[in-house]
């Protein structure tokens, strides 16, 4: 059973932390379609501290949301601290700590799944945390360093010992980044031997892949990333197979007009356009004449009369019968970004 403090969260499959990606429109959106809960894209600790515009941009959420953790990174647990506090008073329902982005301008800090590398001075820095914070502390890690260093498991009782609620583990080392596969028998040997809630993560293409993880890693979730990309009815897919929920089907265009709803409400102009294109670029990511679509996407200015034109052509795109992805895409390489 997934459980945040004293909540119980009765869906446990959860939107993974994604940079670029998990912002507050697209959260609200895979909470419409079914998200247990969501996570927000990493934040810098020490962007919070220095009062950056953008930081605290990425700090923002809508009670739509709820529960929504927002996710912080840092090399510094006086950083760390003083951002969950911050965080804490914006209202969050937890805090999430990165420890696994392998990306080297992290990492090179401390930052980031480079914390996995010392279990004791990481139990300090969670025990300083938690007992600075009211509401719940979770975090997401990594298999470990490398194949050389798999210390999930004793990153994970030091978790539980400084007084974690769940640690989510992506199944692959940081050395390894995005490539290979997922090791899910490792994740469920974690889980085996921890005293707390372990949430599953990676390799989550398919509604009826995520349901086989949980049951079969004996895992309490499944975090899901990439996939909700690759396919943003994920949630609600799952929801109909377990049972859970008898929706009308959903179409491209309807989650498009949505989306671009909720776009609305936090860009304009410019960087509202960056958004749409970007998103679409995903969605449509495995359709035929995506390639073609992506290049006319992108000859469009960032403006009103831009976006509008890139609206045009996206109808044209998505809302047009049998739609579909083809069948070999699940096995092609996708958004190697992302990191969270």
């Amino acid at each position: 059973m997934l459980k945040l403090g004293e909540r119980t969260i009765n869906f446990p499959f959860v939107l993974a932390p994604m940079a670029g990606i998990t912002n507050a429109p697209f959260r609200r959106l895979m909470r419409e379609m079914g998200a247990g809960v969501v996570v927000s894209e990493l934040i810098s600790a020490a962007g919070i501290e220095y009062g950056g515009r953008k930081t605290h941009e990425l700090c923002k959420y809508f009670d739509q949301e709820r529960p929504v953790g927002l996710q912080i990174f840092g090399e510094t647990p006086e950083h760390l601290e003083k951002a969950a506090l911050y965080l804490e008073r914006l209202g969050a329902d937890f805090v999430d700590i990165n420890m696994g982005c392998p990306v080297p301008k992290i990492v090179s800090k401390g930052g980031g799944a480079a914390m996995l590398r010392d279990p004791s001075k990481l139990y300090a820095t969670l025990s300083r945390l938690k007992n600075a914070i009211r509401i719940p502390l979770t975090i997401k890690i990594r298999t470990g360093w490398d194949a050389c260093s798999l210390n999930a498991v004793e990153v994970v009782h030091a978790a539980a010992e400084a007084g974690v609620s769940w640690v989510a583990i992506h199944g692959r080392t940081r050395a390894q980044g995005y490539e290979g596969s997922a090791d899910w028998d490792f994740i469920a040997e974690v889980k085996n031997k921890s005293p707390i809630p372990i949430i599953g993560n990676g390799d989550i293409l398919t509604a009826e892949g995520a349901i086989h993880r949980l049951r079969t890693s004996g895992c309490d979730g499944v975090m899901i990333g990439r996939g909700a990309l690759r396919n943003p009815f994920i949630f609600v897919e799952i929801q109909n197979l377990l049972g859970k929920n008898n929706t009308t089907e959903h179409t491209y265009w309807s989650l498009i007009e949505r989306h671009l709803e909720l776009l609305r409400e936090c860009y304009v102009d410019f960087y509202l356009g960056v958004q749409l294109r970007k998103f679409l670029t995903w969605y449509s990511a495995g359709m035929e004449g995506a390639s073609a679509l992506r290049k006319t996407l992108y000859s469009f200015e960032n403006s009103d009369q831009g976006t509008a034109e890139v609206l045009r052509v996206a109808r044209e795109f998505f809302d047009r019968p049998g739609l579909r992805k083809q069948s070999s895409y699940l096995n092609e390489a996708f958004l190697q970004g992302g990191h969270g």
